[in-house]
């Protein structure tokens, strides 16, 4: 019972840190709205914050993988399991934060990168537990 816990805690932090930096560049125009901000000072942040996302996030999950969950087979279920994590973080955001400003709204194009970034993020996940699993941690 304790690693299902364990895999579950591990599959919301992996929702967690897709969330973020899809949420930051599908809200551009609304963050530049309300920080007074230009667009281009808004996307610079959101690079930042999705390099430090990447490079901090593949740490924590191999650290995660590696110490934390052992070397179960059971951790590939991490690969589905983010998303409905993922769903529910977007449906909490959209109830807690409504877009009552045309303006807000994303460009189109956008949607299509956050398609693709979800679409490659269980390869991702996959990855990250496979090397994990795969180098010796004594």
């Amino acid at each position: 019972m304790n690693h299902i816990i364990r895999i579950n805690v591990v599959s919301v932090l992996y929702a967690l840190f897709i969330f973020i930096p899809i949420e930051l560049m599908l809200n551009v125009y609304r963050i530049s709205r309300v920080t007074g901000w230009e667009i281009k000072t808004v996307n610079n942040l959101n690079v930042i914050v999705l390099m430090v996302d990447i490079i901090l996030g593949t740490a924590i999950f191999y650290l995660l993988t590696a110490k934390w969950l052992g070397r179960s087979k059971l951790n590939y279920i991490n690969i589905i399991l983010w998303i409905p994590f993922f769903i529910l973080f977007v449906y909490i955001f959209s109830l807690l934060f409504p877009i009552t400003n045309g303006g807000d709204d994303p460009n189109p194009v956008t949607g299509l990168i956050a398609i693709g970034a979800l679409f490659l993020y269980p390869i991702y996940i996959l990855f990250i537990n496979l090397i994990s699993m795969s180098i010796d941690n004594n």
